[in-house]
């Protein structure tokens, strides 16, 4: 039996400062701490990156505890990690980090991006892991826009691009260490579909361009409502493009854990927050220059 998940929050997307980078931050956010096993959602861009304007070009600095990811929109990047993978993701691509015990990596525009110039814009997310698999092997994976597996509304004004978990027959190709649903979609106008979500999983709903109709009952508008929450209640969402549109859809069974976390380490104790902070002094999450 079809039923719509019911809305449970709806929220703005507002812009903090990360040091001298800009971006919106839906997640936390007042009233919304997390939306298990999504820990931070941050929407980068779209910036004019240039030879005189290139804030996003985020340094060496460790992980421990969680997944980030990177969804790439627009622009290049080249990562680099401890664990010797340097990798230029482009735009559709994306970047898919274990940090497990504890990894290095570093994230910016590429040289050559830079130096030609055009827009970068991305997701960077953190997915939280459970306490046993905190301190498991860090791993990385990418996969370029062509490799994403994507379905099409009846109409194909909608493509929904399939990069982890499941939708009607198929299959993302990421390895996930939690049952997890990471999806994008690009809308035209009028453009509507149907997600199936587990009636078991926290979801989320986020706008990065345009304008939808969610559940036949509310609006996503970017600089206004930008993130819907649903409960864990029915097996399906809805949603119609007022214009042409962009999109990000999670969902994930929740992990159910009291977390700690500190800076770049996200940890079940202040203990291990403490391990973390030492372990990472001590070069032993691995070195990278």
């Amino acid at each position: 039996m079809k039923n719509l998940k019911i809305i449970q929050h709806k929220v703005t997307s507002p812009i903090v400062n990360m040091g001298p980078i800009k971006l919106r931050q839906p997640l936390p956010i007042e009233g919304v701490e997390n939306v298990d096993p999504f820990l931070l959602l941050h929407h980068y861009g779209p910036y004019a990156i240039s030879e005189f304007n290139n804030p996003f070009d985020l340094g060496p600095h460790p992980h421990r505890g969680f997944e980030p990811i990177t969804l790439l929109f627009k622009g290049e990047q080249l990562h680099r990690d401890s664990l010797g993978n340097e990798m230029i993701v482009k735009a559709g691509g994306v970047q898919w980090t274990t940090a497990g015990h504890g990894i290095i990596h570093a994230e910016a525009p590429t040289k050559e991006f830079v130096k030609k110039g055009g827009e970068l814009e991305g997701i960077q997310l953190w997915l939280n892991l459970p306490a046993k698999d905190k301190m498991i092997t860090p791993n990385y994976q990418h996969l370029e826009e062509e490799q994403i597996p994507t379905i099409f509304s009846d109409d194909k004004k909608v493509k929904l691009n399939i990069i982890a978990g499941k939708q009607s027959d198929k299959t993302g190709l990421i390895q996930t260490q939690t049952v997890v649903n990471v999806f994008t979609v690009n809308a035209d106008e009028n453009g509507q579909m149907e997600i199936e979500i587990p009636e078991n999983h926290n979801s989320l709903i986020y706008l990065l361009e345009g304008e939808v109709l969610v559940n036949n009952s509310a609006f996503l508008i970017k600089g206004e409502n930008q993130m819907i929450t649903f409960n864990k209640d029915g097996n399906f969402i809805e949603f119609k493009a007022k214009q042409k549109s962009t999109l990000l859809i999670l969902s994930g069974e929740p992990i159910n854990e009291k977390i700690k976390q500190y800076g770049p380490f996200v940890m079940n104790t202040q203990t291990e927050i403490l391990e973390a902070m030492r372990d990472y002094q001590q070069g032993k999450m691995g070195y990278l220059y």
